[in-house]
């Protein structure tokens, strides 16, 4: 007698975004490659404000990454938690970090699968940001991950003036 299998459970995974102009890009991503999971949006799009206008990752900004994380990973919906977050800003590394710190659940950052990706195919990267503050911290991110895997790598950063302002 053949027993049917049950759908494994969808997992829900939270995205936290600092740019309302990352919400529908993320969206239509998991619509289109991952249209099993379950995800839902937080927005604080006064992060990137406070980090241009302090010029760095400051304290009080890393404890408002850890408030969305810890709202994030205690969120339920039919008694289901939240399986994963999703930070979509990628110039927060060092607040993600501390969100990964003392997370349970998987705390991923926007830009691991494209430095992983840029990774296998060489060691001569080109890195453009929209963003000013990602630049020396992605650049760095990127040394850090080719670090764990063994590797060195020369990163070419390049801020693009005008371009947030342009998708704005």
């Amino acid at each position: 007698m053949d027993v049917p299998r049950s759908a494994p459970p969808r997992r829900r995974i939270a995205l936290i975004h600092a740019l309302r102009n990352s919400v529908d890009p993320i969206l239509d991503s998991f619509a289109r490659l991952w249209p099993e999971a379950e995800t839902f949006n937080l927005l604080d799009d006064s992060l990137s404000a406070a980090v241009e206008s302090e010029g760095r990752l400051t304290t009080p900004i890393i404890e408002r990454f850890l408030a969305l994380g810890r709202y994030a990973a205690a969120t339920q919906v039919g008694g289901r938690r939240t399986d994963a977050i999703l930070f979509t800003c990628s110039a927060f590394g060092r607040a993600i970090e501390a969100v990964q710190s003392e997370s349970s659940i998987p705390v991923l950052r926007p830009n691991d699968g494209a430095f992983e990706q840029a990774l296998d195919r060489g060691r001569r990267i080109g890195l453009l940001v929209t963003f000013r503050p990602s630049l020396d911290s992605l650049s760095d991110e990127l040394r850090d991950m080719a670090a764990r895997r063994g590797l060195t790598c020369d990163v070419r950063g390049v801020f693009v003036p005008g371009a947030l302002a342009a998708l704005q």
